[in-house]
């Protein structure tokens, strides 16, 4: 058994004559929270959706515990736990049928045991109890977000994804969620995988850093090494430089 929970080698994934992922080898550690950073277009969330089986990558392998997961007919989302970005919350339910939307659909726990887990639940993220029977369009952004992570904590997932967790947030709010987002985590033990251009908000969560850029990993490291790296490509993300390597089409 490796130390591994997600181990990614030689990962392709290309939507007609665009190579989105280009070799792509990653590993996340049991317990580990890993960060991918990279800007918009790259290929973040297609990392992720091919993780979470969602998208059928063109070759390469991808094992969680060791297993292969790539043709498996094995169930791997039960393993895990997301938080997209915006929110993602289903306007037609109230804020706990949200919550508890895996324990009614997939577990067929009673409403009454679902709603009082997602009380709980939304008290942890710092939620009191009369928001549970609101809708979600009577949240604000914030609000929602938290509902979003009560979501993706409460089947208790070995694996937690986290889709821009900030963006749309002000500084202070998105701090705030960083702050849950590693309670939350430490309090499951989950393995978690970030992707984000946010760096304030990479610096506060991640225990390890990876960079995707040109469908490829092209550096990795802990906070520590990210302010002491000669990359170019790294320094130039880091910095907002318009100046550098990365070049953005206008």
């Amino acid at each position: 058994m490796s130390d591994n929970k997600i181990e990614i080698r030689n990962l392709y994934k290309a939507f007609g004559k665009k190579k989105v992922l280009d070799g792509v080898d990653l590993e996340v550690k049991k317990g580990e929270s890993l960060v991918v950073i990279g800007g918009s277009g790259t290929g973040k969330s297609v990392l992720i959706k091919c993780i979470q089986g969602l998208l059928t990558p063109d070759s390469g392998s991808i094992k969680i515990d060791d297993e292969e997961t790539i043709g498996s007919k094995k169930n791997i989302h039960e393993k895990m736990g997301m938080l997209f970005q915006g929110a993602a919350l289903f306007d037609s339910l109230s804020v706990w049928e949200n919550v508890a939307f895996s324990l009614l659909e997939n577990k067929k726990m009673s409403r009454k045991d679902a709603k009082l887990e997602a009380i709980r639940v939304l008290r942890q993220v710092g939620l009191a109890p009369d928001v549970a029977d609101l809708s979600p369009a009577e949240l604000s952004g914030g609000m929602q977000k938290r509902v979003g992570l009560a979501r993706a904590v409460i089947s208790k997932p070995e694996i937690i994804f986290f889709d821009e967790p900030t963006t749309g947030l002000d500084p202070i709010m998105a701090d705030v969620i960083n702050d849950l987002i590693i309670e939350s985590a430490r309090g499951l033990g989950a393995t978690t995988l970030t992707i984000t251009h946010d760096m304030a908000s990479a610096r506060k969560i991640a225990d390890r850093i990876a960079m995707l850029y040109n469908g490829k990993i092209i550096w990795s490291g802990t906070v520590k090494d990210l302010e002491k790296t000669d990359n170019p490509y790294l320094r130039q993300f880091v910095s907002g430089s318009s100046q550098g390597p990365i070049t953005v089409e206008v």
